[in-house]
């Protein structure tokens, strides 16, 4: 068994315990709009040796508007099955990584982490990791890995009625993880409403992030940060983004700064996919919140 040294990890450490049974390493390339097909042919150029692939279509969400939004939950039970046939079974230590900066990595670590399984981002993503690079397609596991079924737990996903109560009732601080840009309502490349949440927080998940590196803040500036926006011990988050992905990576900036959140699931393409529901654009939140 191999303990993890906590969420997150660096280069160094992984270099050091690749290979060891009881480790899996999780490649989580995704290009938006060009589907797992492109993640796959970046992963067959390069990855990180014995690495599985895992693509944000296929393996880590379900088909779009099945559910609530683009990349809705994927049931439990097939989350289950792509976990097994990736090698991951119950107490498998994950890493996962990508090439952006953990944006996509992180939905699989939210998956993992919030049914109690031992998940770790690799900091810095495929920028950071500097040591030798695998090439090929990706092969199958060593051994059958057994993935107990567990239901998404109720008090880590949300629903836009979750959201309109957080901001009507200022139970929770609604964050908005997507570029200020798309929040402020300039562009919208994916959905077909431009703008954001009446009473949402702009927090785009790039300022938890040092710009040079790619690498995480470290906790204390990542807890004030979230403290200005309204987020502490005794005021949780709803985090959401276009549709539920990068959304996560607010929430694993959430759990290094020692506070928790929710996710919404469908993330902006629920919220416009209803008519009814207000939207706000401009700089300023809006509504209630």
């Amino acid at each position: 068994m191999i303990l993890l040294p906590g969420p997150l990890v660096d280069a160094d450490w992984l270099e050091a315990h690749l290979g060891e049974d009881g480790l899996v390493v999780a490649d989580v390339r995704w290009v938006a709009g060009e589907g797992s097909e492109a993640g796959r042919a970046r992963f067959a150029a390069g990855h990180i040796p014995g690495a599985v692939y895992l693509g944000i279509d296929d393996d880590l969400a379900a088909p779009a508007f099945d559910g609530p939004g683009r990349h809705p939950l994927p049931s439990p039970w097939a989350f289950a099955s792509t976990m097994e046939r990736a090698g991951i079974g119950d107490g498998t230590s994950v890493v996962a990584y990508d090439d952006a900066a953990g944006s996509l990595a992180a939905r699989l670590w939210w998956m993992l982490d919030v049914v109690g399984e031992r998940v770790a981002l690799l900091d810095g993503g495929l920028t950071g990791w500097g040591g030798p690079l695998e090439t090929g397609s990706p092969r199958s596991p060593r051994s059958p890995a057994p993935f107990t079924v567990r239901p998404w737990p109720a008090g880590s996903v949300a629903d836009a009625g979750d959201v309109a109560h957080a901001i009507a009732s200022r139970d929770a601080v609604v964050l908005d993880a997507r570029a200020s840009e798309r929040y402020r309502g300039a562009i919208e490349p994916l959905d077909p409403v431009a703008g954001h949440i009446p009473g949402a927080r702009s927090a785009p998940w790039t300022a938890g992030l040092e710009e040079a590196s790619g690498r995480f803040l470290d906790p204390r500036s990542l807890r004030e940060r979230f403290e200005r926006l309204g987020v502490g011990d005794d005021r949780s988050a709803i985090a959401h983004c276009g549709s539920g992905v990068t959304a996560c990576h607010g929430l694993f900036a959430l759990r290094l700064a020692g506070l928790g959140g929710r996710l919404y699931e469908g993330s902006w393409s629920d919220w416009v996919h209803d008519g009814s529901r207000p939207v706000a654009t401009g700089e300023d939140p809006g509504g209630a919140g």
